[in-house]
């Protein structure tokens, strides 16, 4: 069942490119190699310009097309659910990769196709 529609969508991007800022500094992310804190920092950066981006209600540009978008997040879960066993990540580092990956990829996988008109 796919509910998750572009609106929904939308109004999820802003929260967890802010998230994906803050989070590895609250938690400490780092301790099995630093990339664990950098790779989540600069990929928020870059989800809430993607965002900024979008061709969607909350975009503020809307340049970049919501397909494009769908594509990046699920490229960027891929990324998240690998990065570990690449980067040799343990403990909170590889778990906060692996959760958050698998987030995006239920999104994406729930979205539900929109009819254009």
């Amino acid at each position: 069942m796919k509910f998750i529609t572009k609106r929904i969508h939308a109004f999820l991007d802003y929260p967890v490119a802010i998230a994906l800022i803050a989070l590895p500094f609250l938690l400490g992310l780092g301790s099995s190699n630093p990339l664990a804190l950098q790779l989540s920092v600069a990929t928020g950066i870059a989800a809430f310009v993607l965002t900024l981006l979008t061709d969607h209600h909350l975009g503020a540009f809307k340049v970049i097309p919501y397909k494009f978008h769908l594509i990046v997040d699920f490229m960027v879960a891929i990324v998240f659910i690998l990065a570990p066993f690449i980067l040799s990540f343990e403990g909170i580092d590889a778990y906060y990769y692996w959760i958050n990956g698998i987030a995006v990829l239920t999104v994406v996988s729930l979205h539900k196709a929109e009819i254009s008109t």
